[in-house]
């Protein structure tokens, strides 16, 4: 990256939770991109912003870290950008993120960027929170102790941001002279005694605020037994409340979708153009957009969790657990994530400092049942149930327990491979920082449904989409002059296909057009429902073509040749337990051999998780037909 004349670098450098990201979009705007630099894997955002005086700045977003003291990837990445390894580029100044409520805590890394003599600006961020928390802040009295300059803001409000603009004209403030002495063995010890120091005098706590709010809430929430009971029922009623107020916007996409391929049919005679547009583009793309409410509502509430503070206490929750696992809680984040998608799970392992404990997190993270498996969740669990059997807080139930059964068989196999890699050389201790609890930044959670959603919609109408046109052709072609829709089936590339699949899916309660379903469903997880709505689709009379059934009738229509239901309680268990374990998607394996510097883990991986799919989903049908559950 070369570096022109008139832009100078400054890098933003905090915490996690300190507020830095905001910070960056606040100063950046729209105006960014990812980084991409030689050598480096882990991400770094990168924008430009301008002083009040018009002076241009490229603004580096590093990633979050306690220390500079690399134990991990993302806090490598901040020390090599810092000291200009990074391109050979240095930053001409250091913005350092503090949350004004935990001093103690963020200054540490604040004096270690101090001591590398370059320019810094200490940007005080959430005072609002720290003052309800009964701190007298005097940034003041702070500046002066730190010798720089430090600027009193809340990111997350706008507050401060134009006063920060302004701590950065051009010339820059010089270097700090260090006041602390921080040689040696020493150099912590002496770091914390200044810190303490200078909260004293610049950061007092009245006698009457001594116990915060958030200390009260989690004096419940972090209870070893209550603080159990309420993540489990927040975690119960939000499937509960997916599947409950999603069926309202869901049932209008419906009604669209039959809407749009009722007028198609008016408008168009019979033939294959109009199969294509109907059965293909209509009937493919619709049975997976329809899914579309459930999953931004599961992406709201994440990000409610998130942006409020609590995704920080399920952390602390969930280590010990974690440790019985062969794990830690640096481990849980990485694994949460993956519950959106696998590839940033996978990513975030960076922030493990063992390897062995980060090797053993990527491989079992594709087991968090992510987003792409949603929409065959969301079609074969309220099919199991019965459209209006016990109601949605019984297919909540169901959705709860698939999403535990995959998190503790991860927990197991991590247990076991934890075992294999042997035991850790230099050991250390799980970190965590608990951000007070705040109210939810709206803007944040709003953006981040916002990009998920455009996400799953952009793969509908691309991969998606091309891949049922592609499945339509396969199902139509080469024709069949029969008025037997099944036989025609039969007699087309996709039939054949699926005859030859059959006898390898069959024992698992699969007939040929599920079997083949799963296959293209390799390509996307998702491609699953949009490959049904093709292969079962069903043929309506031109006067009759109000009376659409929906993919779920369907499928509950299907039959064997006997006359038997295809779609049983066990095939559909079955169906459930093969999504829940196989890895079905080849981007995750490519960034798992990324990340893991060799390929021998992502093909292992992908041959495990698969063979362990088929292999559960075997024992669960042939099983429950030995028990009489036929």
């Amino acid at each position: 990256m070369q570096q022109s004349e008139d832009i100078h670098t400054i890098a933003l450098l905090g915490n996690p939770n300190s507020g830095k990201t905001t910070l960056f979009n606040s100063l950046t705007g729209s105006n960014q991109k990812v980084g991409n630099y030689s050598g480096v894997t882990v991400e770094i955002k990168t924008g430009e912003t301008r002083t009040p005086h018009g002076k241009r700045l490229r603004v580096w977003d590093l990633p979050g870290c306690y220390s500079l003291r690399a134990p991990s990837k993302d806090e490598q990445v901040a020390v090599d950008a810092l000291s200009g390894k990074l391109d050979g580029e240095k930053p001409d100044l250091v913005v350092c993120v503090v949350d004004a409520s935990n001093l103690e805590r963020h200054l540490q890394l604040a004096l270690q960027v101090i001591e590398l003599g370059l320019p810094v600006v200490v940007a005080l961020n959430m005072v609002d929170m720290a003052e309800k928390a009964g701190l007298r802040l005097d940034p003041a009295k702070l500046s002066e102790e730190l010798g720089v300059p430090v600027v009193p803001m809340a990111a997350d409000k706008g507050k401060g941001v134009i006063e920060l603009k302004q701590a950065l004209r051009f010339p820059f403030p010089a270097a700090a002279h260090a006041k602390w002495k921080t040689e040696g063995e020493d150099g912590d010890e002496a770091r914390r005694d200044y810190i303490l120091q200078i909260c004293e005098v610049a950061a007092r706590r009245t006698e009457t605020h001594q116990s915060t709010v958030s200390d009260r809430l989690d004096a419940w929430l972090l209870h070893p037994v209550l603080g159990w009971v309420f993540f489990v029922g927040l975690m119960f009623t939000l499937f509960w409340a997916i599947f409950s107020w999603a069926g309202i916007p869901m049932g209008w996409i419906e009604a669209g979708q039959d809407a749009v391929a009722g007028w198609v049919e008016g408008l168009m005679g019979e033939g294959d153009l109009r199969s294509l547009l109907v059965d293909g583009v209509i009937g493919g793309v619709g049975g997976v957009l329809v899914f579309l409410p459930q999953i931004l509502m599961l992406f709201f509430f994440i990000g409610l969790l998130e942006s409020s503070g609590y995704m920080a206490r399920a952390a602390f929750l969930m280590d010990g657990v974690m440790g019985k696992a062969g794990l830690s809680g640096k481990s849980f984040l990485p694994m949460f994530s993956s519950f959106a998608c696998a590839i940033p799970g996978v990513m975030a392992t960076r922030t493990i400092d063992s390897a062995k404990e980060r090797i053993t997190t990527m491989f079992v993270a594709p087991w968090m049942s992510c987003s792409a498996r949603l929409p065959v969740y969301f079609l074969i669990v309220p099919l199991l149930m019965g459209e209006s059997e016990g109601g949605s807080w019984k297919q909540a139930l169901v959705l709860f327990g698939i999403y535990a059964l995959g998190t503790l068989t991860a927990f197991v196999v991590a247990r076991l491979l934890r075992g294999k890699l042997g035991p850790e050389k230099d050991h250390t201790g799980f970190m965590l920082e608990l951000p007070p609890y705040r109210m939810p930044q709206w803007g944040y959670i709003i953006r981040h449904v916002v990009e998920r959603g455009w996400s799953f919609v952009a793969k509908a109408g691309t991969v998606i989409l091309g891949l049922s046109i592609l499945l339509w052709a396969l199902s139509t072609y080469p024709k069949l002059d029969a008025d037997d829709d099944g036989e025609a089936l039969a007699h087309s590339a996709m039939g054949r296909m699926g005859a030859v699949i059959e006898p390898v899916v069959k024992p698992l309660g699969f007939d040929g057009r599920i079997g083949t379903a799963i296959l293209t469903s390799f390509a996307a997880r998702e491609v699953f429902n949009s490959s049904l709505a093709v292969l079962f689709r069903v043929e309506e009379s031109d006067d009759d073509v109000e009376t659409r059934d929906s993919l779920r009738e369907k499928l509950a229509l299907a039959k064997w040749p006997d006359g038997t239901p295809i779609f049983t309680t066990l095939s559909m268990i079955s169906i459930l337990v093969f999504y829940i374990y196989a890895l079905q998607c080849l981007p995750t394996s490519a960034v798992v051999a990324k990340e893991s510097g060799s390929w021998k883990w992502a093909v292992g991986q992908f041959v495990f998780m698969t063979g362990f799919a088929y292999a559960a989903a075997l024992v669960v049908f042939q099983g429950g037909k030995l028990l009489g559950f036929g």
